[in-house]
């Protein structure tokens, strides 16, 4: 299969290893000093490219690629605020796009774990539900990508948790924001930023009796690069908006 990558920092060199260790040829790269490429017949030849930059930067990556006919696959969050509207309208335009704000087999079994663990608390009000992230000191959102996506299925399996709120933020710099204070049915989302660590999500539920906890912790982002293309080769044969879903049956 022919990869264009889109962003070529830390991840997109561990991509990029982990596309050739399983036989794929890289056809373009393009990064910052090289936004032309996209006109180029290197990355129009990309049977898929995948997307991994800022929250800025991704919806006119995702706009450029498909006006090279090139589905993608990205691993960019911190977009759908802006432009969630604009990228369904470009899907239902016959583009592609697998958007994950995880691509890590680890993230989504917790994933399954926790969408069963919510419906299950969800008979039991005496339980609230919290959840901290943590990342390392160059990530730009907080909360996280995944963090949201864990808080909306949550949301989407409990009565009594109608949305997520931002919480205590402990910055790169060593600063606190604290939290606004957040109404009951408002799931708080706590962020730190820390050192190097790739990615720590913890869901905690509490009562006055006792506590209930499930964490995934990342050792490091290999297996985020090694999802990303197993998510290219997925969406080489798919169409329309694919999730992780869609990719990992559980």
């Amino acid at each position: 299969m022919k990869i264009a990558l889109i962003g070529y920092g830390k991840m997109g060199r561990m991509i990029e290893k982990a596309a050739l260790g399983r036989g794929h040829e890289i056809v373009c790269i393009i990064d910052v000093d090289n936004q032309n490429d996209f006109k180029s017949e290197a990355f129009r030849s990309a049977d898929v490219a995948i997307e991994f930059t800022t929250p800025t930067a991704a919806y006119a990556n995702y706009v450029r690629a498909f006006e090279a006919g090139v589905k993608v696959v990205s691993g960019s969050t911190g977009w759908k605020k802006d432009h969630e509207a604009d990228v369904m309208r470009l899907i239902n335009e016959g583009n592609t796009l697998f958007w994950a704000s995880n691509f890590s087999l680890g993230v989504a079994i917790f994933s399954a774990v926790n969408k069963h663990l919510a419906r299950i608390m969800n008979r039991f009000p005496s339980y609230d539900v919290t959840e901290t992230e943590t990342h390392h000191v160059h990530k730009l959102d907080a909360p996280s990508g995944t963090a949201i996506t864990l808080a909306e299925q949550i949301c989407r399996e409990m009565d009594r948790k109608t949305d997520w709120v931002k919480g205590r933020v402990v910055n790169a710099d060593g600063t606190v924001t604290e939290a606004e204070t957040a109404a009951p049915d408002r799931l708080r989302i706590d962020a730190v930023r820390r050192d190097e660590v790739p990615g720590i999500h913890t869901i905690t539920y509490e009562s006055e009796a006792d506590s209930i906890s499930i964490t995934h912790d990342a050792h490091n982002r290999h297996g985020f690069a090694l999802g990303a293309v197993l998510a290219a080769e997925f969406t080489a044969t798919h169409s329309g908006l694919l999730t992780t879903d869609d990719l990992f049956a559980f």
